[in-house]
This record gives structure tokens, C-alpha cells and sequence, in this order.
């Protein structure tokens, strides 16, 4: 048999290795037919029942990334050679779907016809069968290879005799089957889970149980529940969970702080928002005799607490983030832990991971260690609290000299810190964020814009600096790590967005290599004009989504070499897997002490993840970002529709910001509520999207509406259930563009009239059903 020219590689990953995906693959196309699982043993030579077992396992990883397929009789065969990929499917309200494939530029379409064999989420394997008119390439679904949904949460309604459950998922587009069900208990409307008992098939609808009635009525915390669940995000932990965390003592124990650096006279505060429970880091700054300062960043040690494949592990890398709604949070480890043992509260001793970093005049990090620790912190401090020392105002919070002195010193180096900063040019848009008062029933009351301050920015500018030193410190080490990767944007984006800003007579050239400093220019030229806030979004959208890979890559955003996230392992899971790898590192102190606690040979055995771990950590994390992010999405969505449903057929004020071939994105001023205006409803003229000016122009009078152009719209619908809102313009005020089109409107201000003509009608409805998010770092 041939030998495995990636045996080294292997060797270098796991202790007993078997071929690696490119040597069966290799072998496979040698052999040039379909093989058994038995037949692969065979000729791979795996006499040992451990390699078998391996094998088993990289087979099913390969079928999972569409390398190969596997049929029921368990016959593996090259992807590529039988026209079959495998992938997520990926469903829209509309019917039709997609197929995610890995390492894959393009999706596959999937038909409504299809679709009716699969939930979104599921993977499956489909066979491409060409292009469509459109010139996508679709398929057709040939196996279900894992179901994703177990549960649906839906409103019930008859037809007839027949009992059905519409799903509130807007991408769960079958009706489900609901047999047996008892009407006087359950009533038409009613909100209920229901769990999968027959899945969808090409020729038979899904069927399920009813497991629990929520309510006749949608609530704020109802609506919770149903973005948990429909994005498949746990919400209750496990009984074994329960078990190791009630086992774990409520204050820290003696013997968890020996051969631990004692900083508990250091006077570390944390600085938190009012409401906050959870206090995972806690800072402390000096100047130094020689110049500069001594920055620690002391981050709760959650990795002493859960180790690596216990019940809490397993459970917090199934969610990888906590999820923060309005009013309620989904801890990605329980409160005894978030909240308790690893909360670095004041007056009580804590574990620590900490970052020492010496941080020079000019504010260059001139050097940094990491070692375990253990705090005192001397007190809880608010933004607020913060803030007004800052400002020169005496604020009551105990052991008042120690701690005023060491916000005076995190002020200084803050300031420094700014500066290079701005030097560096980091973006900053300047983003907003939206506060909700809510009324006893749950109600939302108001929503309002929350600013942000001196504080907000200092405790983040201390966070940089150690999620910064972390990245480093794993790659001085050559080791696997996550890195929190944002790359620079796509060239065929970057093109559009020059051509857009141009017409604003804004310059962005990308003749060449476009930098995160251009980016930062162009922002600081938007941001004095009127609605500059609106116009940034142009550039936010233009920019890739961050991401955590194993290769690092840089973070165009921030304008670092190098970026990782460490500083909240209470509710981030690549956090707590940084600190794992850093203490490792710590543990070890050189490679020769390491040798001879361990032996070379066992080396690898010492730290606690492979290459195959980190890089699958990083896709599922990345994932559980996303997922938390649509989850709270959906709640916002709904929260305001709630609020705004109050308020139909009002005009009221606002500013467009977004533009898409089927209408205009409208934020409401002092509403901060967005709604659709479709195409169809802009009057007495036909308008057509232009790209180059982010523009809807109408064909006869090439009135223009676009982005930050200021309206007064209508509140014509409010579909709570679907989270979509409809205005229609009454009047319109263009906007500065410096290279108006053919009868390009100046500055003339139209007024609204009946409902206008639609040249070519596009699908849409209300509320965010068509605009891109905003990118998150």
C-alpha cells in the first residue's frame, strides 16, 4: 500500500493516527469504484478495532463536509464523481431554498418542490441537475442526512376535521399535521410546541404532537421562547449539568489558590452597565517610575471550573454564546457560575486568568505575561459611576482614594490608548444602540437611543489590549489557536462602494490595496453631513462578517496583525477555549520542562486541543454568533411591531436607510422603528434601482429617492406575526448627491399622491424582510 504522505501531520495531531482525508480520497479514486465500509478497512489496512472506530468517525465527518456520500447500505463513494453534494439546507419564507455547501461560492437552489421534503436546518445530499433560467445551479434532493428539528412552535388552526399547526418560524413553510387533538382543550389560535413525529417526505406532510400550550396571545416572553426554538438555541440545562455544578462549592476553596499569584491588595475594580450580574473581567492600572503604565486585565478563570469534555463543556459549546434579549438572558453556563463563582464580585476572593501588560508613553504594548491569579475586587462600578469621576464629579462607592487614584491612571493610559487608536484608524461608526422601558405586562413603552461614554470606551480599549497580547501569545508559541479574523473587503463590493461614495463626492480609491485608515477617512467625512449616521451604513455593509478560524488572518476593522477574543469566557465559548490553550502554555513554562514531565513522545497530550478541534470550535462558534444574533433580531423585530401597531395610519417623520429594487427601508425619527415602502406604492411614475447611487429613480420625472433622504411617511400596516411594517410616502426631501442623473431631482420636494405603477414588480413585504444587517465585528 501506498504510503500517507500527510502521516506526519497525523502524527502530529492525534496519538494513534489512521490515513488522513486526502489518502482515502486518493485511494478511493485509485480504486475507482464505490467502496464498503469494509472493503475501505481492508484496503487500508486497520486490523485494530481503535483505528476502525477512527475511521468510522472521519468517514462520517467527510460526509458531513460533502466530500463523500454514503448510502443505507453503508457504500462510500467519491462526492464529486457521483454529481452529489451534501450541505445545510437553508429555507425562505417564500417556499423555495438553498443548499449551504461547504467551500462552496454558490448555493444550490432547491424548488419548492424540493423543499417539501426538508425542514431548514436539515442537511441533506442533492444531485445537481444543471442551471435554472436564472442561471443558478439547482438540485434536486436525493437523501436526508441528519433532521434538525424536533420541535415546532406554531399556532393552531382547522380545516374541516383536520387539526393543523402553522409554524411562527417564517422558514417552517409546511403545514403540519396535528392528529387526535382534543378541541375543547385546545382552541383555534392557540399558541403550542408540538413535537416531531413524522418528519416531511416529497409525497406526505410532517405530523407532530401537541407537548405544550403557550398561550391564546403572543407575549414579549412568549416571543423569547419562540426564537429559542426556532432557531434551536438551548434554553434548560441538562440534569448531569445540574449535577457537576451543584457539587461545586459556593465561595472559592483553600486549596484552588495555592501556586497562584496573589493580587488581592491590588485595587482591581470592575466596570459594568447597571443592570449587569455577570462581572467577568476587572481591571487595575499604575504608572510606571520609568514611563508609562502597568495595565492588568484580570479575566475570571471559568476554565479551572469546567473541564474539557465534562457535562458543562459539552454544554456550553452547544451554545456557544450567552444570548442577551431585552429583559431576559440565556446564560451559555449556569448562574451558579456566571453569576456566582466566576462573577469577579467586590470584597469576596476570585480566580483569575490575567494579562500584565506594560504599556509605554506613546502607548505601544511593550510586553505582556499571562499567569493565573487570584483578586479582591475592591468595587462594582457603573459606566455611570465612571463616567462622572471622569468628568471631575465625587462619586460614593468606599475605599475612595485607592480606586480614584486607579481610574485617574486607566484615564491616562485610555487617553494614550485613543490616540493611537485614531493613528491607527480603527473604525468607528459610531453606532447606536437602542434602549427598551417596558410596562408591567411586559408592554414595550418607549424605545430610546443610549449614548455611549468615556467609560464604555475605556473598558474597552483595556479588553483590546489583552484580547490583542492573547493572539500574540499563541502565536509566539506556534500553537493552535482561535483567532477572531475579519477580513478586508471583497473587491467587487469595494468597486460599488466607490462608485456610491462618489456621488456624494466622497473619493474612496481602489486602484489599490483599500486600508482599515481609507475606511476611517471616508467614515469622518460622512459623519458631519446630515444623516451621516445613515450614509456610514453604505461602508458597514460593504465589510465581511468577523469570524473565529484557526488561521489567522488579521482584523481589518480594528486594523490589527493579529486579534482574539479572551476577555469573556463566562459567555463566549472561544474565550474559554483562549484561556485553556493560553494556561496550557503557562502550565508548561518551556518545552524542555514540558518534555520531561511528559516525555516527547507525549508531548501533544499536554495541551488540550488538536488542529481538527480548534478549526471545528471556530465554525461552530461562528455559527452560535449568528444564531444568537437572529434569535435576538427576531425579538427586537417583533417588540417594536408590538409597539408600533398602536400607532397605524399616522404620519410621521423619518429618514431612508436602505434602498432595494423592490422599495425603501424608512427609520421612523424618535421611533427608531423601520418599515418597507414598496415600489409599487411610490406615486405617478415608474422607478427603476440604480446601483452606482444606492437610488430608486423614477423613469419620467428621475426623481430620485435615496439613502438619508428625509420622508414623512404613513403607517399604512403593522403584521406583528410576520414582524413587517408598510408605510407609504406622503412627502419627500432629497438629500445632497453631487452627480445628480437625467432629470435627477435637486432639491425639490415632492408631495405623495395615489398609489404609482410598478414596472417590474419584486417580491417583498414589510419590516427588514430584504435589507442586509449591519456586519458585526
Amino acid at each position: 500500500m501506498k504510503k500517507d504522505p500527510h502521516h506526519k501531520r497525523e502524527s502530529q495531531k492525534y496519538a494513534n493516527p489512521i490515513p488522513s482525508r486526502e489518502f482515502i480520497l486518493g485511494l478511493m479514486a485509485d480504486l475507482g469504484v464505490p467502496l464498503g465500509f469494509k472493503q475501505l478497512v481492508s484496503e487500508l489496512g486497520l486490523a485494530d478495532e481503535a483505528d476502525q472506530d477512527a475511521l468510522r468517525n472521519r468517514l462520517r465527518a467527510m460526509v458531513r463536509d460533502g466530500q463523500v456520500v454514503v448510502d443505507r447500505r453503508n457504500v462510500y463513494a467519491i462526492a464529486s464523481k457521483m454529481e452529489l453534494v451534501a450541505g445545510k439546507v437553508l429555507a425562505h419564507a417564500d417556499g423555495f431554498g438553498f443548499l449551504s455547501v461547504t467551500d462552496q461560492d454558490e448555493d444550490v437552489f432547491l424548488s419548492n418542490r424540493q423543499m417539501r421534503a426538508v425542514f431548514h436546518g436539515d442537511i441533506a445530499q442533492v444531485r445537481i441537475r444543471g442551471k435554472d433560467r436564472r442561471g443558478r445551479i439547482e438540485g434536486e434532493i436525493v437523501e436526508v442526512i441528519e433532521r434538525n428539528t424536533d420541535q415546532v412552535v406554531g399556532r393552531l388552526y382547522y380545516e374541516g376535521k383536520v387539526t393543523l399547526l402553522e409554524s411562527l418560524n417564517n422558514r417552517i413553510i409546511q403545514k403540519i399535521l396535528i392528529p387526535d387533538v382534543d378541541r375543547k382543550l385546545h382552541k383555534a389560535g392557540q399558541i403550542v410546541v408540538a413535537g416531531i413525529i413524522e418528519q416531511p417526505s416529497m409525497h406526505g406532510i410532517p405530523t407532530a404532537e401537541i407537548l405544550e400550550t403557550l398561550g391564546d396571545h403572543l407575549t414579549p416572553a412568549m416571543e423569547v421562547e419562540v426564537a429559542l426554538r426556532s432557531h434551536d438555541i438551548p434554553f434548560t440545562f441538562t440534569d448531569e449539568v445540574h449535577s457537576q455544578t451543584d457539587a461545586m462549592p459556593i465561595e472559592v476553596a483553600a486549596r484552588d489558590k495555592k501556586n497562584r499569584r496573589d493580587l488581592t491588595d491590588l485595587p482591581f475594580i470592575t466596570i459594568d452597565g447597571e443592570d449587569a450580574r455577570d462581572f467577568d473581567d476587572a481591571v487595575y492600572c499604575e504608572a510606571r517610575q520609568s514611563g508609562g503604565w502597568r495595565l492588568f486585565v484580570a479575566i475570571a478563570d471559568v476554565a479551572h471550573y469546567v473541564d474539557i469534555d465534562s457535562p458543562l463543556d459539552k454544554a456550553a459549546f452547544d451554545r456557544g454564546t450567552s444570548v442577551y434579549f431585552p429583559q431576559y438572558v440565556v446564560p451559555m453556563l449556569p448562574e451558579k457560575l456566571s453569576n456566582g463563582l466566576c462573577s469577579l464580585k467586590p470584597d469576596v476572593d476570585r480566580l483569575v486568568l490575567v494579562a500584565e501588560m506594560t504599556i509605554s508613553e506613546n502607548g505601544r504594548i511593550s510586553g505582556f505575561q499571562f499567569y493565573e491569579g487570584i483578586i479582591h475586587s475592591h468595587a462594582r462600578m457603573t459606566y455611570v459611576q465612571v463616567a462622572n469621576i471622569l468628568k471631575g464629579e465625587r462619586e460614593d462607592h468606599g475605599k475612595q482614594p485607592a480606586v480614584r487614584a486607579g481610574i485617574s491612571e486607566l484615564n491616562n493610559v485610555y487617553q494614550v490608548l485613543t490616540k493611537v487608536r485614531e493613528k491607527r484608524g480603527a473604525l468607528d461608526f459610531g453606532s447606536r444602540e437602542l434602549a427598551f422601558d417596558f410596562s408591567d405586562e411586559g408592554r414595550v413603552l418607549a424605545i430610546r437611543p443610549t449614548g455611549r461614554t468615556d467609560a464604555h470606551r475605556l473598558i474597552e480599549e483595556c479588553m483590546l489590549c489583552a484580547n490583542v497580547c492573547a493572539a500574540r501569545f499563541i502565536d509566539k508559541h506556534q500553537h493552535a489557536g482561535l483567532y477572531r479574523v475579519h477580513e478586508p473587503p471583497e473587491a467587487e463590493k469595494l468597486e460599488g462602494l466607490s462608485e456610491y461614495l462618489a456621488n456624494l463626492g466622497v473619493n474612496l480609491s481602489v486602484a489599490e490595496k483599500v486600508t482599515t485608515l481609507d475606511y476611517q477617512i471616508v467614515l469622518d467625512q460622512l459623519r458631519d453631513r446630515k444623516h451621516g449616521q445613515v450614509l456610514q451604513m453604505s461602508l458597514l455593509r460593504s465589510l465581511n462578517q468577523a469570524v473565529y478560524q484557526v488561521e489567522n488572518k488579521g482584523h481589518f476593522g480594528l486594523n490589527y496583525p493579529e486579534y482574539a477574543h479572551f476577555t469573556s469566557p463566562i459567555r463566549r465559548f472561544p474565550d474559554l477555549m483562549m484561556h485553556r490553550l493560553i494556561k496550557s502554555i503557562v502550565h508548561s513554562k518551556t518545552e524542555s520542562n514540558l518534555v520531561a514531565r511528559f516525555g516527547a513522545k507525549d508531548r501533544r497530550n499536554f495541551y488540550p486541543y488538536t488542529i481538527d478541534d480548534v478549526v471545528m470550535c471556530g465554525e461552530r462558534s461562528s455559527f452560535t454568533e449568528r444564531r444568537a444574533e437572529a434569535a435576538v433580531y427576531d425579538v427586537l423585530d417583533w417588540m417594536k411591531c408590538d409597539y408600533i401597531s398602536d400607532h397605524v395610519d399616522e404620519v410621521v417623520p423619518g429618514v431612508i436607510t436602505g434602498v432595494t429594487k423592490f422599495g425603501l427601508f424608512v427609520e421612523l425619527d424618535d421611533i427608531y422603528i423601520e418599515g418597507l415602502v414598496h415600489i409599487s406604492t411610490l406615486p405617478n411614475d415608474y422607478f427603476h434601482y440604480d446601483q452606482s447611487t444606492q437610488a430608486l429613480i423614477g423613469e419620467r420625472s428621475g426623481l430620485a429617492y435615496a439613502l438619508a433622504d428625509e420622508v414623512s411617511v404613513q403607517i399604512v400596516r403593522v403584521d406583528i406575526d410576520e414582524r413587517k411594517v408598510d408605510f407609504e410616502v406622503i412627502t419627500h426631501t432629497p438629500g445632497f448627491r453631487s452627480a445628480p442623473g437625467k432629470k435627477r431631482s435637486g432639491k425639490k420636494k415632492s408631495t405623495g399622491g395615489g398609489r404609482g405603477k410598478e414596472r417590474t414588480r419584486q417580491s417583498g413585504g414589510g419590516g427588514r424582510s430584504g435589507k442586509p444587517r449591519g456586519r458585526k465585528r
